[in-house]
């Protein structure tokens, strides 16, 4: 490390979802490299708790509330413009609009970097395409976001492509704790598929299930486990029941702690839609723990799935060639193996915080350096 750093991440969320974890697990890498890394969330709900649990205490008197009216948006402007003076702020690193507009008013000297998280962050007009131009960086963690940015004439000099992090330590196989959750499940001789999002609109869930449905013509014996919340946890359910599923298809619910026993105890994993995060995380946690990958070409999935190599890229609206790939994969167990264990490795070599980290550390330095050429 060339340069101690204070970094400022501002994130207008208060859930644990989006870039919630993204951004908690790069201010710890970035503490590991021996930067001082801040962090300012929206409290009182589970992101402030997770980061307190990961040692990490956020930044007090700060609201960043999206809802918040004129005067609360006026009392975090000040706030943001007193803290970056005081603790001499190198880099204020936001990721939502409303922290994009708040780190803008109060930066000062230091450098302004944006990170998009989804493809409908990046507005393609005024005044947010003047708010691109004044920034120092802008991160994409997808080739279409990226391409979005462009679209909407942000510079392109200043635009980046990194891919999403994960825990590697964390999502480590798990053969105890698979053989557990294959045991909940009564699951343990057979082969078992799973998904991991939230049950939602627009995340591929009815086309698994069709496709699940093609897969039991010939694989009787074979699960689906889908896990996860959301407000469409009834209407998939009388999809299943529709389809003459109950007992092949199974809600796992929301896992969090036990999340990476549930991957381990997955044969293949599946996902067809993207969330907040179009990193999805969820693959790439997928990945880590040495499972291969059907994914739908969407987001950053064609980024990190190597089709062939670490999994399968699919038209994930269409349920028969999504029941090809799972077949694939069902019907060759040293194939799925070999995905997996490629897919950890390049899980290693790309979305490890430590790599992450690094990026972005090159991204602010260089982020600095134009910001200083500025009059």
């Amino acid at each position: 490390m060339t340069r101690r750093l204070t970094i400022l991440h501002l994130v207008a969320n208060r859930w644990w979802t989006g870039s919630a974890e993204p951004v908690l697990r790069l201010v710890l890498a970035l503490r590991e490299r021996g930067h001082r890394a801040l962090l300012g969330v929206a409290g009182g709900e589970r992101f402030e708790a997770k980061a307190r649990e990961a040692g990490v205490e956020p930044v007090e008197g700060l609201r960043l509330d999206v809802k918040s009216g004129p005067l609360a948006i006026a009392g975090d402007a000040r706030r943001l413009r007193a803290l970056v003076a005081g603790e001499h702020v190198d880099v204020v690193h936001t990721h939502h609009s409303h922290d994009h507009w708040l780190g803008w008013w109060s930066r000062g000297r230091a450098a302004l970097v944006r990170s998009f998280h989804n493809e409908r962050a990046v507005r393609a007009r005024w005044p947010d395409t003047t708010l691109y131009r004044g920034s120092d960086a802008l991160v994409a963690v997808s080739r279409r976001i990226e391409q979005r940015l462009v679209e909407a004439g942000a510079p392109r000099a200043r635009i980046h492509h990194h891919h999403g992090v994960v825990d590697m330590a964390r999502f480590a196989p798990d053969a105890a704790g698979a053989a557990k959750v294959r045991e909940e499940f009564r699951a343990a001789e057979i082969p078992l598929i799973g998904c991991v999002s939230r049950l939602a609109a627009g995340r591929g869930h009815e086309a698994l299930l069709e496709a699940f449905r093609k897969l039991l013509v010939n694989r009787p014996e074979i699960r689906l486990l889908l896990v996860g919340k959301g407000e469409r946890r009834d209407a998939l359910g009388e999809l299943v029941t529709s389809l003459g599923l109950e007992g092949q298809a199974l809600f796992a619910g929301y896992r969090d702690a036990d999340l990476p026993a549930v991957l381990a105890a997955l044969d293949v994993f599946v996902l067809l839609g993207s969330g907040s995060d179009e990193s999805c995380r969820a693959a790439l946690e997928a990945m880590a723990a040495a499972r291969p990958v059907v994914a739908a070409r969407v987001a950053a999935l064609p980024d990190a799935i190597m089709h062939g190599e670490t999994g399968l890229l699919v038209d994930g609206t269409r349920p028969e060639e999504v029941a090809s790939a799972l077949e694939r994969l069902i019907a060759d167990p040293a194939e799925r193996r070999a995905m997996g264990e490629a897919g950890r490795r390049r899980a290693a070599s790309l979305f490890a915080p430590e790599h992450h980290a690094a990026a972005m550390e090159a991204i602010y330095l260089e982020a600095l350096a134009r910001r200083a050429r500025r009059p």
